[in-house]
C-alpha cells in the first residue's frame, strides 16, 4: 500500500491487527526472536500542548526504553523534537544486565523536528519521507508493533501505514474512555458510580440536569461538571449550590443558572464561554460531588492481551491538587490495602465488560472512596481512562527495574527476593527556581546526593520529563523505597535537595 494513500479503511486495521496474538504467544514463550517496538507518545488532547510540556510528555515513556533488556529487541523512538542525548544515555544505564553501547546499538530515534501543538501521529502522516524511513528501519512487519499514548484514528491510520499492529485499543472503542461512556458502562455492570446524568452538550442542558440532580437529591450541596474528554481532571468544575432550596417554581431556573454561571473551573485560566464551547463541542456529564470524612481518589490498572485475558495490573492511591482538588498531580503505590481489594473486584467487572467488546490494550478505572468515622469503605467508580496515563510510567519503571511483580489479591509488590516495593511519583516537581538547571545539573545533583536508584538496594529515584526543566521549572520523579514512609523519605529528601542546589545557585548568579 502506498503510504501517501488516505483511504485506510478498519478492514485492513483489522488484518493487520490480527499479528497481534502469535506475536504475543512469542514474547511470553521468553524467546529470543527478534521483535521491533515503534513508540509514538501522541497525545490527543482538546487543549493545546506545544513547546517544552509537549516534548516533556512525549518523553515521559523513555522508560520503554528498558525493554532494549532484551537482546533482540529493536526499539524506534519517536518524538516532535530531538531528545538531550544525556537523557537517553540516563535511561540507557539504568538498563539493569544489559551492556548499554548494545542497547544503544538497537535504539532509533526519529523527529520531524516540528514543535507545533498538532499531534504527533499527524506530524508523521504528513511526512511521507519520514515514514517511509521509519518503516525502513521495521526488520520484520510479522515481529513488530506500535505503542501509541491513546488512540484515536490517526493512530489507527498510522498502524496501517506502516503495515504493523497496534497494541492499543481501537478508536471505534473511544466512547468507552469518555465521562458518558464510562458512567454508561458502570450503570450496566451495575458498578457503583455517583448520581449523575450523562451527554450533558448544551448551558441548557446544564441547568437542567443541576436541578434534575438537587431535586432527586435537595441535600447535595456541590455538584462537577465533567467535560467526555478532559484529561487529569483539567475538563472538571464544581457547581457551589450551597444552601439552595428549589421551590418548583420558575425562579428555580434563574437560581441555577447564576450559580452554574459562577461554577469554579479546575484548569486556571478557563473562561465560562470557553468551557460551555468545549462542552457544546465534546459533551459531557454531571455527577453530584461525593463526601466523606476520609477521602481518597484510587485507581486500578488493567490490561486485555490480545489473547483475551483480563489482567489487573496495580493500584495507586492518586495525589490530587488544584482549585477543587481534582487535578492529578501524582501517585502513591500500592493503593491502600483498606480498600485496594474492593475496588479491584469492581474494575475486574469493567475489565470483563470491555474484553466482551473487543478492547484490547492498558486501561485504568478510577474511584473516589469514602467512609465516615468506622463504617466500612464505600466505592464510587468515576472514570475509565482508555489509554495509558500517569500511574502508567512510573510502575512500569518499578517492574522493569525489579523484574517484581504485584499480587492483586493482597495488594502487594515484591521483588524476586521476596522484599516488598513502594513508591511515590509525580509530573510536578517544579519551581520557578529550577529554571536555573540544565539536564546535566540535575544529573550531577542526583550523583553527589546519592539520590539515584541503586540497583544492588533497588531503593532510589528514577527522573522523567527532564528536558522541561530550563524552560518550564519542572521536571518528573519516582521514589522508590521498601516501605511507603521510605518511599516518601526518598521522595521529600530529593526535593530538599533540588530546592537548596537551586538556592545556591541563585546566590551563585
Amino acid at each position: 500500500m502506498d503510504i501517501n494513500n488516505g483511504e485506510l479503511p478498519n478492514l485492513e486495521f483489522d488484518t493487520i491487527q490480527s499479528k497481534l496474538a502469535p506475536l504475543w504467544r512469542s514474547i511470553k514463550a521468553l524467546n529470543d526472536d527478534e521483535q521491533t517496538i515503534v513508540v509514538v507518545p501522541s497525545l490527543t488532547v482538546d487543549y493545546p500542548l506545544e513547546g517544552a510540556l509537549l516534548q516533556a510528555y512525549e518523553e515521559r515513556f523513555l522508560f520503554l526504553l528498558f525493554l532494549l533488556r532484551q537482546p533482540r529487541a529493536r526499539l524506534i523512538y519517536v518524538t516532535s523534537q530531538q531528545i538531550h542525548p544525556l537523557i537517553v544515555d540516563y535511561y540507557l544505564h539504568l538498563l539493569p544486565g544489559v551492556i548499554a553501547s548494545h542497547a544503544r546499538k538497537r535504539l532509533f530515534l526519529v523527529t520531524p523536528l516540528d514543535g507545533s501543538p498538532q499531534p504527533l501521529t499527524r506530524k508523521l502522516l504528513d511526512r511521507p519521507r519520514l515514514l517511509a524511513h521509519i518503516r525502513s528501519l521495521i526488520v520484520d512487519l510479522d515481529r513488530a508493533h506500535m505503542v501509541p499514548f491513546n488512540t484515536t484514528e490517526l493512530e489507527r491510520d498510522l498502524a496501517v501505514t506502516l503495515r504493523i499492529p497496534m497494541y492499543a485499543a481501537d478508536p471505534k472503542h473511544f466512547h468507552f474512555g469518555t465521562k458518558t461512556g464510562g458512567r454508561r458502562v458502570f450503570i450496566e455492570e451495575v458498578v457503583s458510580c455517583p448520581d449523575g446524568i450523562e451527554n450533558i452538550s448544551s448551558l441548557e442542558t446544564l441547568i437542567d440536569a443541576v436541578i434534575v440532580l438537587k431535586t432527586r437529591q435537595p441535600t447535595i450541596d456541590k455538584i462537577l461538571v465533567k467535560l467526555n474528554e478532559g484529561v487529569s481532571g483539567d475538563g472538571n468544575a464544581t457547581v457551589d449550590l450551597g444552601h439552595m432550596v428549589l421551590t418548583g417554581s420558575d425562579v428555580d431556573r434563574e437560581v441555577v443558572e447564576c450559580q452554574v454561571r459562577s461554577m469554579v473551573f479546575e484548569a486556571a485560566g478557563t473562561s465560562f464561554d470557553d468551557y460551555i464551547n468545549r462542552l457544546q463541542a465534546h459533551h459531557g456529564v454531571v455527577e453530584e460531588a461525593i463526601t466523606g470524612r476520609h477521602f481518597e481518589s484510587p485507581s486500578v490498572q488493567m490490561r486485555i492481551t490480545p489473547l483475551g485475558d483480563v489482567e489487573v495490573l496495580s493500584t495507586h492511591d492518586q495525589i490530587l491538587g488544584g482549585v477543587g482538588g481534582q487535578t492529578y498531580m501524582g501517585c502513591r503505590f500500592p493503593a491502600d490495602d483498606g480498600y485496594a481489594a474492593l475496588i479491584t473486584a469492581e474494575a475486574r467487572k469493567i475489565g470483563d465488560r470491555l474484553m466482551d467488546e473487543g478492547v484490547l490494550g492498558r486501561f485504568a478505572v478510577d474511584f473516589v472512596v469514602v467512609r465516615n468515622h468506622d463504617t466500612p469503605w464505600k466505592a464510587y467508580a468515576i472514570e475509565i481512562n482508555l489509554r495509558k496515563g500517569g500511574t502508567t510510567h512510573p510502575f512500569l519503571t518499578l517492574q522493569f527495574l525489579t523484574d517484581g511483580t504485584y499480587d492483586p489479591e493482597c495488594a502487594r509488590f515484591t521483588e524476586p527476593g521476596g522484599k516488598e516495593k513502594f513508591f511515590v511519583a509525580t509530573d510536578a516537581v517544579k519551581s520557578e527556581s529550577y529554571r536555573l538547571f540544565t539536564p546535566e545539573d540535575i544529573f550531577d545533583i542526583v550523583a553527589r546526593h546519592r539520590l539515584h536508584f541503586d540497583q544492588s538496594r533497588q531503593v532510589g529515584i528514577v527522573l522523567h520529563m527532564i528536558s522541561a526543566v530550563g524552560e518550564l521549572g519542572r521536571f518528573g520523579m519516582t521514589a522508590v523505597g521498601d516501605s511507603p514512609a521510605h518511599a516518601q523519605e526518598i521522595y521529600d529528601r530529593a526535593v530538599t535537595v533540588f530546592c537548596s542546589e537551586a538556592e545556591r545557585c541563585r546566590e551563585l548568579s
